[in-house]
């Protein structure tokens, strides 16, 4: 390979665990955006309903650890249901490989066919990688799954934590440092910032529109924030 075709790949991500990096960043991003958006429009919604300072400290604290336990038990279940899920189908392929070696091996060289290699080369490349390591070639190209690296629930489950809990700290802290004539315009402009930066991130993690992803999700903020303050209001007005 030239020197010029190596500058040109140079920014291009070759690594195995780009992929997985890529999706713990989303779900980080995705978890601190829902951290925001949950607790602005708690606070939001008691600030709309009482200037008690307590009051909005107590309920958006509540929110937070609320929010943020239930995030990591979420992640921590849903990744746990997965691992058992890759572990039961690495363990049945290395049941096939001891009791059907030949099948299996054909059956690796006819996915080879189906990515584009011909058949003569495709069984050359099946039998070398079974002789390699049989599992890892067929846990890859079949089952799209690495044995040395199956996903970790504690750590989803952490990172689900963390995430929803800096990002619920924003309007939390927002509501309480400002007075209370200036507490909830003052939220507002700091939860808007901060999704319109959320949205740019996961927009650009995900190759999208980083304008249009902004603009959603300061859409669907707004939104909450101003639901929950009118229905914190209006209930706060009826019941005098």
């Amino acid at each position: 390979m030239s020197e010029t075709s190596k500058h040109a790949h140079a920014h291009e991500p070759h690594s195995r665990d780009v992929g997985g990096k890529l999706n713990w960043l989303r779900a980080g991003v995705l978890g601190a955006n829902d951290g925001i958006v949950s607790t602005a429009g708690l606070v939001v919604g008691v600030a709309g309903a009482t200037t008690d300072h307590r009051a909005i400290l107590f309920a958006g604290l509540a929110g937070v650890v609320a929010g943020a336990l239930s995030m990591a038990g979420g992640e921590y279940v849903s990744v746990s249901t997965q691992r058992d899920t890759e572990r039961a189908l690495l363990s049945l392929e290395q049941q096939e490989l001891r009791t059907m070696p030949e099948e299996e091996e054909q059956e690796l060289a006819l996915l080879y066919e189906q990515k584009g290699l011909s058949p003569r080369l495709a069984a050359d490349v099946a039998r070398e990688l079974t002789e390699a390591d049989a599992l890892r070639a067929h846990a890859d190209a079949e089952l799209g799954i690495d044995p040395d690296r199956l996903t970790s629930p504690w750590q989803a489950a952490g990172a689900s934590f963390v995430a929803f809990t800096a990002g619920a700290l924003l309007p939390l802290l927002a509501i309480l440092l400002f007075p209370p004539p200036a507490r909830v315009p003052a939220t507002a402009a700091s939860v808007v910032v901060a999704l319109a930066i959320t949205g740019w991130l996961s927009a650009r993690l995900g190759q999208a529109s980083p304008v249009r992803a902004a603009a959603r999700n300061v859409g669907v903020g707004a939104l909450t924030m101003l639901v929950t303050y009118a229905v914190g209001f209006v209930t706060s007005t009826a019941l005098g």
